[in-house]
Formats: structure tokens, sequence, C-alpha cells
């Protein structure tokens, strides 16, 4: 019986999270369907467009996406300091910009003056929004009702158009976190939809190559870990795309198994064997459930969520230490 959503998400465990929602119905999410010819095409932009803005509304840091046929990958860190750091009329206009709110908050932001009594019910709706902004679930739920309600008025129909629940990995440490973003990125060229990161149409990696603006959207790389660290990952943006394009050439057809000397320093830095990152950025979704990082690492976070046996052990002792 699966988990819980609350059960295998906790700031205890790790701030970072892959997410994948697929759709339900015959007919692509994106793509064409074989059957009508018709194309959906557009509605990538749909759900690029829907994960952009999100990131700028919520207290949740997108590292990474991909936007499939028939479903979307994300990469998403919990940014508790952020969302602690908004007063309160701050997080009544975020949450505004989803929801109408309720009179109280309307009043507010309308400088009507409260009453104690007001202000005090305001001030506990108020911490109710605040968790549900640095919420992956409310994330999830608002990009996919939006996106479901838009292609069933397209559709002329009503019903379900994502699966019930979508499915999350947490990332433990840096190499899980850096592999499950390297995943989502080369998802296109997996599956043979482009031959290149940067053409690589409504992912993460083509706009960070080709549109440095909007870019800045996303979750920024801050460089290699420090004292003082700054808000951001844990890697540089130069290293991150060489790794990026080196893994991308030897994931070709006519490539498979080859493993070229002068793999990029990042690995190195990591510690991790060239033929294992390779298995990882094939294999990370289907292969590790739920926790993935260092055993250790995974042990720990069972022991905190409470889990009686503990997850992915085997692998993760032998692709992550």
């Amino acid at each position: 019986m699966p988990k819980p959503r609350y059960t295998q998400i906790s700031l205890e465990a790790t701030p970072y999270y892959h997410c994948v929602s697929r759709c339900v119905r015959r007919a692509f999410l994106c793509g064409t369907d074989s059957y009508t010819g018709q194309s959906f095409e557009h509605r990538k932009d749909w759900v690029e467009s829907k994960i952009l803005e999100l990131a700028e509304i919520f207290a949740l840091d997108v590292c990474a996406y991909a936007v499939m046929s028939n479903h979307y990958h994300i990469v998403l860190h919990i940014n508790k300091v952020v969302a602690n750091s908004w007063s309160m009329e701050e997080v009544i206009k975020h949450w505004h910009k989803m929801f109408k709110g309720n009179v109280l908050s309307q009043r507010y932001i309308g400088n009507h003056i409260l009453g104690k009594s007001e202000l005090e019910s305001l001030e506990k709706i108020t911490s109710l929004w605040r968790k549900r902004l640095m919420d992956i679930s409310w994330f999830m739920r608002v990009l996919n009702e939006t996106i479901a309600r838009r292609a069933n008025r397209e559709d002329d129909c009503s019903g379900r158009f994502w699966e019930g629940r979508y499915k999350t990995q947490a990332l433990l440490d840096e190499t899980a976190l850096l592999a499950c973003m390297a995943y989502v990125d080369l998802n296109p060229m997996r599956a043979l939809i482009s031959e290149t990161p940067e053409t690589s149409e409504h992912t993460s990696i083509n706009l960070r190559i080709n549109d440095t603006s909007s870019a800045k959207t996303l979750h920024p790389f801050v460089g290699n870990t420090r004292r003082q660290m700054p808000d951001g990952l844990p890697f540089k943006l130069n290293d991150y795309l060489e790794l990026i394009d080196w893994t991308g050439r030897i994931q070709r057809q006519d490539k498979r198994g080859y493993i070229r000397n002068n793999t990029p320093e990042i690995l190195q830095r990591l510690n991790q064997n060239p033929a294992n990152w390779l298995y990882l950025t094939q294999h990370f979704e289907s292969k590790f459930k739920g926790l993935v990082g260092a055993a250790y690492k995974v042990k720990q976070a069972c022991e905190r969520l409470g889990y009686k046996r503990t997850l992915n052990l085997q692998r993760c002792l032998l692709y992550f230490s």
C-alpha cells in the first residue's frame, strides 16, 4: 500500500524532492495522438509556464524540470527560510495570486482597519497559508488542477486528467540531487525527442542555456559547498553544463557504454565512478523508490520517518557509497 504523502516528504530528511506526474487519458498530455492525429504540443507551454509562474509564488525553488509527452518531471527545493521571512502581508499577497483568500485577508490588503479578534483570526489562517506555500503537495495540486481544467475545456470533456498520486523521491545528498537533475534534464535525449541538451525544449537545461533572463526564476547554482554558503544549488553552473554535455554524448544510441577518459571534475569531487554515474542518470526513477542517497543517510531518514525497513539499501550501497 502506498505511504501517505506526509510520511514521504519531511524537511528533517531533506529539502530536495523529485516529483513525477503522469497523464491517465488515452490522448497524450502533449505530443500527437496517433489515433486522431491531433497535436497537443502546445500544452507543453502550458505546463512549463505554470511551473515558472508558481516558482515565483511558492517558497519552493525549481531546480530542474522536463515536460514530456504524457508526463513531467520536476525537482523542487523547500525553502523554509524564505517562507518564514515573509511578513503576514507578503504571505497574503502570495496566496492571493492563486486564490481569493477570505473577507479578512481582502480587507487587510485593502488597508481596512481590523479589530483585535479579526487580526488574531487572520494570523491563524495566514500561518496555515504560509505552510501551504512551502508544501510540495499544494504546489503539485495547483499545477495539475490548472492544466487539467484547461485541457478539459479544450477537449470539451470532464473527468480525471492526471494519475491520482504523483511520484516522489527524496534526494538525501549532493550526489543524489545532481544525478536526479541530470536524469530530468536528459529525459528528452533518452526519449530521442532531441539530440542535444540545448535543443531539448521545455526543460530547465534549455532555459539555463538559451534564456538566461527567464532562468533567474530557477534555483541558482552558487558553487561548491563552503562556509557562509548562499542560497542555491551547491555546484558551479559551468561544471553542471559540462557534466550534462558529457553524459548526453555517452547516452547517444551509437555511444552506449562508452566512457571517455576526460570525465568532468565534478564527478571526482563527489567521488563518483563514471560507470555508476551513467547508470544513475539512465535509471534514476525506475531503480530507486522513495529515498535516494548514501546508505547511511537513507538509514537515518528511514529512522526519522518511522519506516520499519530501510529502502533501496543495497542499490544505495552500490551506487552512492
